[in-house]
């Protein structure tokens, strides 16, 4: 497995950052793409790189939030072919804050009506390619995450909490393990860990990839977050975006050579 950082916070050389991540991923002899970051930079970065976007043989979402979704229709108009799968519960319908204070920060609007012909919505844990895997959330009561972290969904006239139905990961089966991406992690990485291995019974992780949505807790809760990590059994952990400098730092003292922070134009060999 070949994966490269297309898009992240932290850019590298003439390669741009964002706030945003987007994924090139080679497995088995195919190319996936997963998020299409906050910006069409990561065709602009992929270009730099040699990568071919319109060679992607399939796309997944992780999230309906902006960072990950604005470059949809860049990748649409330059990939003719790819499916790309998208959770059945993501809808425009994101904020951040609440009533006049929120801030929209959903999907491109009109983008699933533009693109329902290449738009899949698979329902619970599914295989959309050989070997490969999304798995949605399916732990109760993550909507106090989302009214901790100021998140909502909008229904009608009312803002209630995300309980990040619309969010999933992306699974990969290896031969060494499974190789488990999650790009905000929103839930926590143990919650996600957990619900893997419900999906993968007997299965060991080999690797776990995303950001982890750290950047605005404590040094403290951040430490707690590793120590949940660390006994999640994630062997290696590849970490940047939302996860933040800051927070980063104190994973690292903790985890060591478990953890490691990626950048644009990275490039993970698993």
């Amino acid at each position: 497995m070949k994966i490269t950082v297309l898009s992240d916070n932290i850019g590298c050389g003439a390669l741009k950052g964002e706030w945003g991540l987007s994924f090139h991923i080679e497995f088995n002899g195919k190319k996936y793409l997963l998020d299409t970051g906050g910006s069409e930079l990561f065709l602009a970065n992929a270009k730099q790189l040699g990568i071919d976007i319109a060679e992607v043989d399939c796309a997944v979402l992780s999230h309906a939030h902006y960072d990950h979704s604005l470059g949809m229709e860049a990748f649409f108009r330059a990939n003719s072919k790819a499916d790309f799968f998208v959770s059945p519960n993501a809808g425009e319908d994101c904020y951040a804050g609440l009533g006049f204070l929120s801030r929209y920060i959903g999907l491109p609007k009109g983008v699933l009506s533009s693109y329902k012909d290449r738009i899949k919505t698979p329902s619970g844990t599914s295989e959309v390619d050989k070997d490969v895997f999304v798995v949605p959330h399916s732990t109760d009561g993550l909507s106090k995450i989302g009214r901790r972290s100021h998140l909502y969904v909008r229904r009608g006239l009312r803002y209630l909490p995300d309980d990040f139905a619309h969010e999933q990961s992306l699974v990969f089966r290896t031969g060494s393990g499974l190789v488990v991406f999650n790009s905000c992690s929103h839930s926590g990485a143990d919650v996600v860990m957990e619900e893997v291995c419900r999906a993968f019974p007997g299965e060991n992780v080999e690797a776990y990839l995303g950001g982890l949505h750290l950047f605005r807790l404590s040094d403290g809760e951040v430490r707690d977050i590793a120590g949940k990590i660390r006994d999640a059994g994630i062997k290696r952990v590849i970490t940047g975006h939302c996860t933040g400098e800051r927070a980063y730092s104190i994973l690292k003292c903790s985890l060591g050579d478990g953890i490691d922070q990626f950048h644009c134009g990275m490039v993970i060999e698993l």
